[in-house]
């Protein structure tokens, strides 16, 4: 038989899609509360010598619009073709026509050596964007040996807004040069008023030789 009605004491609870049941703050009953935000599962695209990977909402059941407030891109294990290429994201607002929306960023960089020989914090004036309309690095310099790729994921916030421009925070870890562990925070926001419908992913140079890229939304 279904639940429909908790009784604790005097307090009535009635479950709730999207609500969670807990103590409430003086510990003599229960309460329905909103639980945290849900992942839902959108697409997954995986490289194999690919040009680029692109996220076109509307296009091979990509939803990329006013559904979720928040999109999540996980990427895993890319690799690069071409020895020394950089990881690169850019935004559409044409439905992929384009990829030029014009961005203001950040870039910082931490790393560790196998050997312990030296450890760097940095920020980086050469990947970071003033208002512009290029591809933003979220790795650099990855090599192409079996033992370098890079992971991590990108949080986009409200894409198809019409009032606002469209921040993004991403965090980044690789392996590179055989032997140095990288840590990337990049945020920065793509500087459009019109919706984000498309976000493609590319080498600086070469093909993405190996990787995945799944999109979630965000309730």
């Amino acid at each position: 038989m279904a639940l429909n009605k908790l009784k604790f004491n005097s307090l009535n609870v009635t479950p709730t899609a999207g609500k969670t049941v807990g103590f409430n703050s003086s510990a003599n009953g229960l309460e329905a509360t909103l639980s945290g935000g849900a992942m839902t599962f959108i697409k997954k695209l995986t490289a194999s010598s690919s040009g680029t990977l692109s996220f076109v909402d509307g296009s091979s059941d990509v939803v990329l619009d006013n559904t979720y407030k928040e999109y999540l891109f996980i990427y895993n294990n890319i690799h690069p073709e071409t020895d020394g290429a950089f990881f690169t994201f850019n935004f559409s607002v044409d439905s992929g026509s384009n990829y030029n929306v014009a961005k203001t960023t950040t870039f910082f960089r931490a790393y560790h050596y196998e050997s312990d020989a030296a450890t760097v914090f940095d920020y980086r004036t050469s990947e970071d964007l003033a208002q512009g309309t290029g591809f933003q690095t979220i790795q650099d310099y990855l090599g192409s040996d079996n033992d370098q790729s890079c992971s991590g994921y990108i949080h986009l916030f409200n894409p198809s807004s019409t009032t606002f421009v469209k921040h993004y925070v991403l965090n980044n870890n690789g392996c590179f040069n055989n032997d140095i562990s990288i840590n990337i925070f990049s945020a920065g926001y793509g500087n459009t008023t019109s919706a984000v419908d498309a976000v493609q992913f590319k080498m600086s140079t070469g093909d993405i030789d190996a990787g995945t890229i799944t999109l979630y939304g965000i309730n």
